[in-house]
């Protein structure tokens, strides 16, 4: 999917149908012309719904629709015959999408299950006829209740992906190359920083025919939760994933410290995340020699599962991949 087609944040001008009025009408016939009333209901104005569909992976298909409104309910018709109920809009998001309401910036609903839906801005309930008016003291009821009013929002949908393991990096770590060797995804891969632009999926194949699903998330620098490189706007998408895969170069001054760096933005942007298991992949080590590698695997790390690995090379990815199964099931 090219980078342009990713699309996950949209913002969004959302009415619901306005209720039908209910009918006034008093029955006339020509065997009777003083006939009571007889005004059928107003029907239901369309609701705005979400449902989540788990074919779609962007919301590229509402980038160009920044005006969506649902069908206005019909008036009651005599004999009580109720109004037609006004059509409602559903509007399929992957799964993931969260709605924001734009002016209070609190969060609405969230979408996370296949054929999950929900409303978001109800229709306006249609009138009563004058037929409910009717009593033993007051029997011939001239009026009827109007239909409820329309209801308008701003929404934001911003999507948030879900896999199972999220990778997280610097730039140039080697995210984009690990996800491509052991997977089917084919993301952007070049020597230079903020290469990924967009978060990519890829299925990765286990033993005996089980699979999980990785996500490779732009990097990450120092000041990510301040907005600095590409900031805030993919740190949401680590949010949802199961278990994070930490990635730093065996190149790095410290590999300590470059995973305490990682570790802080995130701390900062969403401290729940801090609650999520992790995995430190040590990458490209290809190209350290074997008194390097040796020194390398002396050295004090995080205590947490580590790997040693290179995706050019192959090397270590099958104990990697052990131990994010083991991870996500333990």
């Amino acid at each position: 999917m090219p980078s342009s087609n990713f699309v996950d944040y949209v913002k969004l001008y959302l009415r619901s149908g306005k209720g039908g009025a209910g009918s006034a009408h008093l029955l006339r016939t020509r065997g009777n012309a003083r006939g009571g009333p007889d005004g059928g209901d107003g029907g239901r104005g369309g609701h705005i719904i979400l449902k989540g569909n788990a074919q779609l992976w962007t919301l590229l298909h509402l980038k160009y629709t920044k005006h969506i409104k649902a069908g206005d309910g019909e008036s009651g018709g005599s004999n009580k015959k109720s109004g037609a109920y006004g059509k409602d809009v559903v509007i399929e998001v992957p799964l993931g999408t969260v709605v924001i309401d734009a002016e209070t910036g609190e969060q609405d609903a969230e979408i996370t299950r296949d054929g999950e839906t929900i409303v978001i801005l109800q229709g306006g309930r249609g009138g009563l006829g004058n037929d409910h008016f009717k009593s033993s003291t007051f029997r011939t009821p001239r009026f009827a209740q109007p239909g409820e009013p329309s209801t308008e929002a701003w929404k934001i949908l911003e999507l948030k992906i879900l896999a199972d393991i999220g990778l997280v990096g610097a730039p140039n770590a080697g995210k984009s190359t690990l996800l491509s060797v052991v997977s089917a995804a084919k993301p952007e891969i070049a020597d230079y920083p903020f290469t990924t632009l967009r978060p990519n999926l890829g299925i990765v194949a286990y033993r005996n025919d089980r699979s999980f699903v990785m996500a490779d998330i732009p990097g990450i620098i120092e000041g990510a939760a301040e907005g600095k490189g590409l900031g805030l706007r993919f740190l949401r998408h680590i949010e949802r994933n199961s278990a994070l895969l930490f990635m730093v170069p065996a190149t790095s001054k410290s590999v300590i410290a470059a995973y305490k760096v990682l570790l802080n933005e995130l701390n900062k942007y969403n401290p729940e995340l801090m609650d999520k298991k992790r995995v430190l992949a040590i990458t490209k080590c290809d190209l350290l020699d074997e008194k390097a590698m040796k020194m390398m695997k002396k050295r004090k790390l995080p205590d947490i599962p580590v790997a040693f690995i290179s995706s050019h090379t192959g090397m270590g990815l099958h104990e990697l991949k052990d131990k994010l199964w083991d991870v996500l099931h333990s």
